[in-house]
């Protein structure tokens, strides 16, 4: 059996990277949203980070969704999804938070970075001017419910997989954490690696401050990891076998030893260590430390989809 085609395989590698992009959206939002209000301030809209979180957010869920229209059986019949929801459908369920996301992502954007496109516009375009501060005006209670949002969306991604019937490595409450916390580790890599390519300064406060919940972020990931296989192994039978297909011999265990434990999650944890004990950040160490934690999160996503379709019930 070949490690990517299989009898039981129904989704593969775009649905890896939908996840994948979906997670590092809502984790980028997540953490512009904790910079901006436990570290910056007033003063979010001049962070390179910040900026770099309100680039990756879109981008990402625009390009998450745009590989999603393509994988469909019919592509151009996405616009029913948009239209017709069926509330039990985990898709449709998806496609709401998503849609809803959007509109407070952008609106939390334009309520951060208000007073600067204000000046940059002028006294032109007065109705733009009036909509945004408006919408700073209602900063809080945009920022409130774009973190429901946002956490929202990276849990969902783990309970669309989740809803895959006849696959017992999928069909785990645990599945949706451990998503959801691997999105916000991504998310945060994403924003320091973007962040110090825009000429963020690597030793800022914004970058100890990311680094100093990621350490936890990863410690907690790890833990999940555990409890999800633990609670595999001891149910026994299929859920068993699938655990032991995932991370035994052969390819995927490779994936899963050297690639998501070692290199995504170990190297990032003993860099952040480094520089927090050394307080040496430096762009290599920040940017290297970054793109290991995005690796091991989309390794993580085929690892998940792929092995847990290997084992049906």
């Amino acid at each position: 059996m070949s490690a990517f085609h299989f009898d039981s395989l129904v989704w593969h590698w775009p649905i890896a990277i939908y996840l994948f992009l979906a997670g590092i959206s809502a984790g980028a939002m997540f953490f512009a949203i904790l910079l901006k209000y436990a570290c910056l301030k007033q003063t979010a809209h001049e962070s390179k980070f910040i900026l770099a979180a309100c680039i990756i957010a879109p981008i990402s869920v625009f390009l998450g969704l745009g590989i999603l229209v393509v994988d469909l059986t019919k592509p151009l019949d996405f616009w029913k999804i948009l239209v017709f929801y069926n509330p039990r459908s985990v898709m449709s369920v998806g496609v709401i938070i998503l849609m809803i996301y959007q509109v407070f992502m952008f609106a939390w954007i334009a309520a951060v970075y208000a007073k600067p496109i204000q000046t940059w516009l002028g006294l032109r375009f007065t109705p733009i001017n009036k909509l945004l501060t408006w919408l700073a005006q209602q900063h809080a209670s945009i920022t409130g419910l774009l973190l429901i949002l946002s956490l929202s969306l990276g849990a969902y991604t783990g309970f669309l997989l989740s809803a895959l019937p006849g696959y017992p490595m999928l069909n785990n409450p645990v599945l949706p954490l451990l998503f959801l916390i691997s999105g916000l580790t991504s998310g945060a890599a994403g924003a320091l690696l973007l962040g110090v390519l825009l000429k963020g300064q690597p030793d800022s406060k914004e970058v100890k401050f990311i680094h100093k919940i990621e350490i936890p972020l990863i410690l907690v990931e790890l833990s999940i990891i555990f409890t999800f296989f633990m609670g595999l192994v001891l149910s026994g039978g299929q859920k068993q076998v699938a655990a032991a297909t995932a991370i035994g011999a052969g390819f995927w265990g490779w994936v899963f030893w050297l690639g998501i434990i070692g290199v995504g999650l170990s190297v990032p944890l003993a860099m952040n260590l480094f520089m927090t004990a050394s307080s040496q950040r430096k762009f290599s160490y920040v940017a290297m430390t970054a793109l290991m934690s995005l690796i091991g999160v989309l390794l993580l996503r085929n690892f998940i989809l792929y092995t847990g379709q290997m084992t049906t019930v």
